[in-house]
């Protein structure tokens, strides 16, 4: 899979990702490294919890859904740097033995007022479980290079 360039996207260009299964190990170790709150730490716990079960953090899910990004369909020269992150949201928990997908759009694409080199995309990413019901949403302003003897 070749590198995308600022000239090779359009929007509306869609990209799909790749799966990532979630297992309690998984979703215990985050917790305990980074979010460290009973119903993400302690089955038990978590039965008593407002979700009735273990359950990933969002900055889990996050993590997660960068993860597919990166190793995703929308393969960037020079890499993923990204400019910020807009309307994080996490309508669904993401529980132990749940498989992501992530599905990202170009919403928006123009280069960049003060570097020629690089141009910035504004994208959509919607991070789905094998249901299909959406776990993560979230919009993200990334920058990409230029084609280079294209600028």
């Amino acid at each position: 899979m070749s590198a995308f360039y600022l000239e090779d996207l359009h929007v509306g260009d869609r990209f799909e990702s790749d799966t990532l299964l979630v297992t309690e190990d998984d979703i215990i170790a985050f917790a305990r490294a980074f979010d460290p709150q009973p119903f993400h730490l302690d089955v038990e716990a978590a039965e008593q919890s407002v979700f009735r079960g273990l359950v990933a953090s969002g900055w889990h899910t996050a993590a997660m859904s960068m993860r597919l990004f990166v190793t995703g369909g929308l393969q960037l020269a020079g890499g993923s740097v990204g400019l910020g992150v807009d309307e994080l949201r996490w309508p669904r928990p993401v529980r132990p033995g749940d498989t992501l997908r992530l599905q990202t759009e170009i919403m928006e694409i123009r280069p960049s007022r003060s570097k020629a080199d690089r141009g910035i995309i504004r994208i959509r990413n919607i991070t789905t479980n094998q249901n299909g019901q959406v776990v993560q949403t979230f919009f993200a302003s990334v920058l990409v290079r230029r084609r280079p003897g294209d600028v």
